[in-house]
């Protein structure tokens, strides 16, 4: 009885797998068919292809792993599956809506938010609010057509509203639902043997990292969920960086421009200048780390 129950589970197991992977091709497949960009016509045999090879790649590869009993990769590559087919729901949801053409550039978003009059403006948030929790869109793009659409001012607010309320939203996942899923992929001993690897510079490099331009920002917001974060620092220190970069891209898109040698110069020193911030902050960030927790009264 055990036997047949071990084989069952066994065999749910890899049809669930299947069926992720064969629902991710079928979306994504639909999503091409409509031939929304230029480059999905002209390569749209290619792009089915690389489909069809990365998906069977990675049902291939989560049998291998599974049937070698290795719980960590497996489960991970399940939760692989499990994103690409949402990515795929998303994508083909995009594309047959017509979507996908009006954000495909700045001044496309900015026509296509622009015909929706005094709802605009709450357009414009809602897409900065997606922007962070789903939709695979840059900050800056969003931010640029923001500008064009209302002017540096009224973008930076409407931005900030947006984006701050993804992601606090992207925080909560993390801390909710995230924590519960890399403790079923690795374990409940080796999560906590991770989470204390980190614990104790989490608040410093992550709060760096959310300042600086160079990292997946909307990212961070899941991963910090996962640290030992608390959200009232969260709230205050999002509300800072979200804040600084929403006003500093903003403004800084039409201060500096990129056609000029001079602004090009001043792009070239302000990114040399953050790179150098952040090696200072890597190089003493147990002594920055402690000076911040002990001003914010925060127990290490």
């Amino acid at each position: 009885m055990k036997k047949s129950r071990a084989v069952l589970k066994h065999m749910v197991n890899i049809l669930a797998a299947v069926l992720l992977c064969a629902g991710a091709f079928v979306f994504t497949a639909y999503g091409l068919s409509y031939r929304s960009l230029p480059f999905i016509e002209k390569n749209l045999l290619l792009l089915l292809t690389l489909t069809s090879s990365v998906l069977g790649a990675l049902i291939l590869s989560y049998v291998i792993f599974y049937v070698f009993n290795k719980q960590a990769i497996y489960k991970m590559i399940f939760c692989g599956l499990i994103f690409t087919c949402i990515s795929a729901v998303v994508f083909f949801a995009i594309c047959a809506t017509g979507i996908i053409k009006q954000i495909s550039s700045i001044e496309a978003l900015r026509d296509y938010i622009a015909k929706f009059g005094n709802m605009a403006v709450f357009l414009y948030i809602l897409f900065s609010f997606l922007q962070v929790v789903i939709l695979p869109v840059p900050g800056s793009v969003t931010v640029a057509a923001g500008v064009a659409l209302f002017g540096p001012l009224k973008c930076s607010i409407y931005s900030f509203i947006g984006i701050t309320l993804g992601s606090i939203v992207a925080f909560a996942i993390g801390r909710w639902v995230g924590e519960k899923a890399v403790r079923w992929i690795v374990g409940e001993e080796e999560l906590k043997k991770w989470l204390s690897k980190l614990k104790g510079k989490d608040y410093l490099i992550l709060s760096i990292m959310f300042l600086l331009p160079m990292f997946p920002d909307d990212i961070l917001c899941f991963v910090a969920g996962l640290s030992s974060m608390t959200w009232p620092y969260f709230l205050i220190m999002i509300i800072v960086t979200r804040a600084t970069a929403v006003i500093a891209t903003s403004y800084s898109l039409g201060l500096i421009p990129f056609t000029e040698w001079w602004g090009i110069l001043i792009w070239v020193l302000l990114a040399a200048l953050i790179v150098l911030a952040f090696w200072i902050v890597c190089k003493y960030s147990s002594q920055i780390d402690y000076f911040i927790k002990n001003k914010l009264k925060i127990k290490r």
